[in-house]
C-alpha cells in the first residue's frame, strides 16, 4: 500500500512529467532521504524511472501493470466510484468498460438492485457478479491478457446488440482540448461502440488523466453528458466542459460537502 504522499508524488509527476528530489523535499517539508526513499518505493513498483535528481513518469505509463496502475490516485478514484454510482437508479441497464477508475464504479454498484451489466472488463463482471439481484453479461472477444479487458471485432458487434440507460467509460488521457484518448485502437472501438449504445453517457476519470499523451482518439468530451472526476486542473477546463454541455460532478468537493 503506498504512502499518502506517494500517492501525490504520482500525481505531481503525472501532471508534470517530472518529480526532483529538492522539490519534493522542499514541498513536503520533509528530508531529502525520505523523498529519495519514496522515489525508490515507488520506482520498485514500476510506477515511476529513476533520473538524477529524481524521477519520470513516461507517457505510455498504460504499460506499468494493471495492479501497480490501481494504486495511482487510487482514493480519488474510489470517490469518482462513489459519486459515479449515485447517478444510477435501481433497475438500471449500464454498459462499462475496461479500467481501474471504472471498476470502482462497480465496487460502489454492489449493493444496487436490478442492474443489469454488460462489460468487456473481466474484473468488473467479478465484482459484480456476486449480487443475486443483478445480471452480469460478459463481451464476446479476445481478452488481453495485460488486464482482463475484452477487445476487437466480436467485442464491439456484441455490444452494438443493446441499448442501455448508461454507458460508464474511462479513458487513458484527456487531451487540453477534451479530446478523449486511449492507447489500443481495439479498446477504443470498444468504448466509442459503448458510447454510441446508451441513452446517457458518463466520463469517469481523476485529474490526473489532463494533459498526458495518448495515440488513438475515442471522441470529443461534447459526446460525454456527465464527467465525474476528483477535482478540474484549472478554470479554463471547467468553462470548456460549460461549452461542451457536460455536467460536471467534483467527488471530492461532494465528499467535503
Amino acid at each position: 500500500m503506498l504512502l499518502e504522499r506517494q500517492n501525490r508524488i504520482l500525481e505531481i509527476a503525472k501532471l508534470s512529467g517530472r518529480v526532483t528530489v529538492e522539490g519534493l523535499a522542499e514541498q513536503f517539508e520533509v528530508s531529502a532521504q525520505t523523498i529519495r526513499k519514496d522515489l525508490n518505493d515507488l520506482c520498485e513498483r514500476g510506477l515511476l524511472e529513476r533520473v538524477h535528481g529524481g524521477a519520470v513518469i513516461g507517457s505510455r505509463v498504460e504499460n506499468v501493470g494493471y495492479e501497480a496502475r490501481r494504486l495511482i490516485a487510487r482514493d480519488a478514484k474510489r470517490a469518482i466510484g462513489r459519486a459515479a454510482a449515485q447517478l444510477i437508479p435501481n433497475e438500471s441497464s449500464i454498459l462499462i468498460n475496461i479500467g481501474t477508475t471504472t471498476e470502482e464504479v462497480a465496487k460502489a454498484l454492489q449493493h444496487h438492485v436490478g442492474i443489469m451489466a454488460i462489460t468487456n472488463n473481466i474484473n468488473v463482471a467479478n465484482i459484480l457478479r456476486t449480487h443475486s439481484q443483478n445480471e452480469v453479461i460478459i463481451a464476446s472477444g479476445v481478452v488481453r491478457r495485460s488486464d482482463g479487458g475484452i477487445v476487437g471485432d466480436a467485442a464491439v458487434e456484441f455490444i452494438r446488440r443493446f441499448k442501455v440507460d448508461y454507458a460508464i467509460v474511462g479513458v487513458s488521457a484527456i487531451e487540453p482540448n477534451g479530446d478523449l484518448m486511449d492507447y489500443d485502437y481495439r479498446e477504443v472501438s470498444v468504448a466509442r461502440t459503448i458510447m454510441d449504445c446508451a441513452r446517457k453517457v458518463i466520463l469517469v476519470a481523476d485529474a490526473t488523466k489532463w494533459g498526458r499523451a495518448a495515440p488513438v482518439r475515442i471522441a470529443a468530451m461534447d459526446s460525454v453528458d456527465v464527467f465525474v472526476t476528483d477535482r478540474l486542473p484549472d478554470s479554463g477546463v471547467r468553462r470548456m466542459l460549460v461549452e461542451a454541455g457536460v455536467e460536471l460532478v467534483e467527488a471530492l468537493q461532494s465528499c467535503a460537502a
